[in-house]
């Protein structure tokens, strides 16, 4: 019974010093996120500038794995180069050695006050900054009180037999010890915490030292799975050049670090007789040394992962999401920042469908019906492949702004989507209908229909660049497009019924599709203005509940007439 207790003891403090690295790293990419990833994005112009922007940047957030995500969101936009690519990831493994290397140290007894300090800021910080550091500091604070309860639920068991016996095994197999502390690693998708608790048991004697340096390789060799499984390569193996780069580094110092692990570990014990320090500086070598040994050669080992991992060429599918990268979830920002680049190739699969429709429709080319509507079964795999993503984000770990731009990111690709069905459902169908029964519009009527369609591209463009930067005063201008069109509609109307009554009109077939493809038209413009200018306007506080003035029955008169008015001319259209 006892054992059980203690195994279930271990396995909670094992969970407790994760959630708090886990805090840890949350807590510092929501204060900071965005500011060190253009601090990343500016220090990438040269190797060594980006080899210490990775070592700092991962000494902060302890996560290599997340600094990686950012390296390869800038490869994606074709911003960085491999070379330095390459670089950041040695200057990341070598900065997650730092937060190891201070808890060598017995700090246990300031663990309280970490968390005291940040309990204090998480509830009386009035910014949102200092409640996330708030967060960091109770997760430094449960780190620490794990690592200290860790020695403390290990020392009675030192001495047991079965286990002396066990790790004595163990010390005989160096290989299975890696391979299980690489396993351990990938699944607890954290090296620090891994090395951390080999520290504890190292301390207290319960692993050998020769056993102990067997798993930070390991874990060395564990951290750089994740990204390679869980990157979004795709189908070109060019996308997987950077974590298959980072891991067969590793691989080599691995196998060579086995080949000498006697003698290194003899050495490293004589120069550093704490067990708990030698471990920490074992982890620490072993990084640096991979770095001076792999960063003079970054150039030609490019060369070789391209050779290995050559870009293919294929046609690309226009349905299938290219930045939506699974592994970025961990890190809630940069796969909103993914999703918002993914909808804004929706926009783009929009425009293209607004011109097949504009020539179907004015120009009568029936080929473009049938391209059009496939376009529109593109818009919804990419909506619905946004959604599907984002809905796998954690909310816990989502600060108030990522939430925000969440819900934008979901109005700007829902309203797309509706906007693309009116295309297709509405006119597309009418071209069809037009093609089919020979029906041409008035010369008139048509300049009129090819204004509204510029207007209506011009206006889907704004609505990009609205979602994009969020400016208040672009969002205004979208939002006076929806009442300046609606006017224009309203002219394009009246001048229609006014050559209907001249006898300038054929059929009023004619004018029944006329007035139908106006009035789609501006249902879809008002789809854009509320996909990208209403979330701006409702956040600044610039958006009114209603339009309708409240208790003016003049008002409702006034609608009430405007609505017989238009029944009276939708019945004349119709014969």
């Amino acid at each position: 019974m006892d054992a059980t207790l203690t195994l279930v003891d271990l396995a909670g403090l094992i969970a407790l010093l994760l959630w708090g690295v886990h805090m840890v790293q949350t807590g510092v990419q929501r204060a900071f996120g965005p500011s060190l990833r253009r601090f990343l994005g500016i220090a990438l112009a040269r190797r060594p500038a980006a080899f210490l922007a990775g070592l700092g940047i991962t000494a902060i957030l302890q996560s290599s794995t997340a600094t990686g995500l950012m390296v390869a969101s800038f490869a994606a936009e074709g911003m960085l180069a491999l070379v330095p690519g390459l670089a950041v990831m040695l200057g990341a493994n070598v900065g997650t050695t730092l937060i190891v290397q201070v808890l060598s140290f017995d700090v246990s007894r300031i663990a309280t006050l970490f968390i005291l300090a940040g309990v204090i800021a998480f509830r009386r910080g009035g910014a949102s900054q200092v409640r996330d550091l708030g967060r960091v500091g109770i997760g430094l604070g449960l780190m620490l009180l794990a690592l200290h309860l860790l020695l403390q639920v290990i020392t009675p068991y030192e001495d047991v037999s079965s286990l002396r016996l066990l790790l004595g095994a163990l010390t005989t197999q160096p290989l299975m010890d890696v391979l299980l502390a690489a396993l351990l690693t990938w699944a607890a998708h954290s090296s620090v915490a891994v090395v951390l608790v080999i520290m504890s048991f190292a301390a207290r004697g319960v692993v050998p030292p020769d056993a102990a340096f067997a798993l930070v390789l390991g874990a060395n060799l564990g951290t750089a799975i994740n990204p390679l499984l869980e990157g979004s390569a795709g189908d070109d193996p060019a996308a997987r050049r950077l974590p298959m780069g980072n891991l067969l580094n590793r691989v080599a110092g691995v196998i060579v670090a086995l080949l000498l692990l006697g003698p290194i570990g003899r050495s490293l014990v004589v120069l550093e007789p704490d067990p708990a320090r030698a471990v920490a500086d074992f982890h620490t070598a072993f990084n640096l040394v991979l770095a001076l040994i792999f960063f003079p050669a970054l150039t030609p080992y490019a060369r070789l992962l391209a050779w290995l991992l050559p870009s293919r060429v294929a046609a690309i599918d226009p349905g299938r999401p290219l930045y939506l990268d699974a592994a970025a979830r961990e890190t809630p920002t940069i796969a909103i920042a993914a999703a918002a680049r993914e909808a804004l190739r929706m926009a783009d699969v929009l425009e293209t469908m607004l011109a097949g429709a504009r020539a179907a429709l004015i120009g009568g080319d029936r080929r473009r019906v049938g391209e059009t509507r496939r376009l529109d079964d593109v818009l919804d795999r990419l909506n619905a492949a946004i959604k599907a993503y984002l809905t796998l984000l954690d909310p816990e770990s989502m600060s108030e702004a990522d939430h925000q731009r969440l819900a934008q990111v979901l109005a700007f690709t829902t309203h797309l989507e509706n906007a693309g069905d009116v295309v297709d459902k509405n006119l597309l169908a009418h071209a069809a209908k037009r093609i089919k029964r020979g029906i041409a519009f008035s010369p008139e009527g048509g300049a009129e229909l090819d204004q509204m369609f510029a207007r209506l591209v011009k206006n889907l463009r704004t609505a990009a660049s609205v979602f994009l930067s969020g400016d208040l005063a672009t969002a205004r201008l979208l939002a006076a497009e929806k009442e300046a069109l609606r006017d224009l509609e309203a002219r394009a109307t009246a001048a229609h019924f006014a050559r209907l009554r001249a006898g300038r009109i054929d059929s009023t077939e004619t004018s029944t599709l006329h007035l139908d493809v106006l009035r789609d038209l501006l249902r879809i413009n008002t789809h854009f203005v509320a996909a990208a200018a209403y979330p701006v306007l409702e956040e600044q506080g610039a958006l009114l509940p209603s339009r309708l003035r409240p208790n003016d029955e003049t008002a409702l008169k006034e609608a009430a007439g405007d609505s017989q008015e238009i029944q009276q001319i939708d019945q004349t259209s119709q014969g």
